[in-house]
């Protein structure tokens, strides 16, 4: 699948992607991308967030290919039963946050918990760091195998926004290329 032939949904977590992050850096320039508006970034409502990823999923008239990061993951591990059955064809998520166990969680976020574990109905990668201070490597590891996704190991990445390093994240784009082309 080429960019061109899908709607980009970017889909960010708590206090939004800023301008240096790598997803507001896709968002720039893949031009069939767009960020979804989930509501309040800096008081998230797991309903409202989960609703208008919801709408923006099923205003979408060419395939869908999600990509999230952050408590973005958790949202659209959350929004998935409500997406038009066939319309999304992958998700690319990032950076999962451990909203259930991890000590050093944001408590507006805990209000996302549980993080759900039913397979995706799309093909995915979860993309996890073995150093991210937010989620353990194993806990990425086991909710990217209950949701069917491939688990793509990032090694020692932080948690993969543009605090770490990952501004401009070209091995990023690079295994999202490769993904969109698995995706025919």
């Amino acid at each position: 699948m080429r960019t061109a032939d899908a709607d980009i949904l970017i889909v960010p977590g708590y206090t939004n992607s800023a301008e240096d992050h790598w997803q507001s850096r896709w968002e720039a320039k893949l031009p069939t991308a767009r960020r979804v508006h989930l509501g309040d970034w800096h008081k998230p409502d797991k309903a409202r967030w989960v609703d208008n990823l919801a709408t923006a999923v099923a205003s979408c008239s060419r395939p869908v290919i999600l990509v999230g990061h952050s408590l973005g993951v958790v949202t659209i591990a959350h929004a998935a039963p409500l997406f038009p059955k066939g319309l999304v064809a992958g998700g690319f998520l990032v950076g999962l946050p451990d909203i259930e166990e991890h000590p050093g969680i944001p408590e507006v976020e805990r209000h996302f918990a549980p993080i759900p574990r039913d397979p995706l109905p799309f093909p995915s990668v979860l993309v996890a760091s073995r150093t991210d201070p937010r989620c353990s490597y194993e806990r990425a590891e086991d909710f990217g195998y209950a949701w069917g996704a491939a688990v793509a190991d990032a090694g020692d990445a932080g948690h993969i926004n543009d605090a770490s390093g990952h501004g401009p994240w070209p091995e990023g784009l690079m295994r999202f290329a490769g993904f969109l082309k698995a995706l025919g």
